[in-house]
Order: structure tokens, then C-alpha cells, then sequence
């Protein structure tokens, strides 16, 4: 196996080899009060990138979905009026 075949194989871990390395040659990028802000990057972007991912990833069933809904929306709806009157 060549090194090309390698590197498109096994591209995260480079990838994570190639940041680990820059973090070490320069710090201070991802310091507190850096370039990259981490108190404003990690807190908001990175989790909310986390969580958006992870919504693209769950199947879509939507008229499945849609009719649990429904039906739902139609017994709270039914039991809050029982409770109020």
C-alpha cells in the first residue's frame, strides 16, 4: 500500500496527528484570548456543530413523525381540557 492510498485511508487520524503537532509548535492560537476565541468557539460553535451533526445522522421518517405528533397533540390537548374544566 502506497503512502497516497495510506493518507486517503486513514485521513483523520492524520489529521488529527497534523493538529496535535501545530498545537504543539504554537500554543498560544488556542489559548485563552486568542485568534481562535475559544471561550466564544468551543462554548457555542463546536457544540452546536456537535449537535447538528449528530441531527443530520437520525433517519427521517416524517409522515411516521407526523401522525405521532398528531396524535399527541390531540390527547394533551384533550387531558388539559378535562383538567381545566
Amino acid at each position: 500500500m502506497g503512502l497516497r492510498e495510506r493518507l486517503t485511508k486513514e485521513w483523520f487520524m492524520f489529521c488529527i496527528v497534523l493538529v496535535i503537532v501545530l498545537a504543539k509548535m504554537d500554543p498560544s492560537v488556542g489559548a485563552k484570548g486568542g485568534p481562535l476565541k475559544p471561550e466564544v468557539t468551543i462554548t457555542y460553535i463546536a457544540v452546536s456543530a456537535i449537535f447538528f451533526n449528530s441531527g443530520l445522522s437520525l433517519k427521517t421518517e416524517f409522515t411516521n413523525s407526523w401522525l405521532h405528533a398528531t396524535s399527541c397533540f390531540f390527547c394533551s390537548d384533550l387531558n388539559q381540557s378535562c383538567w381545566w374544566e
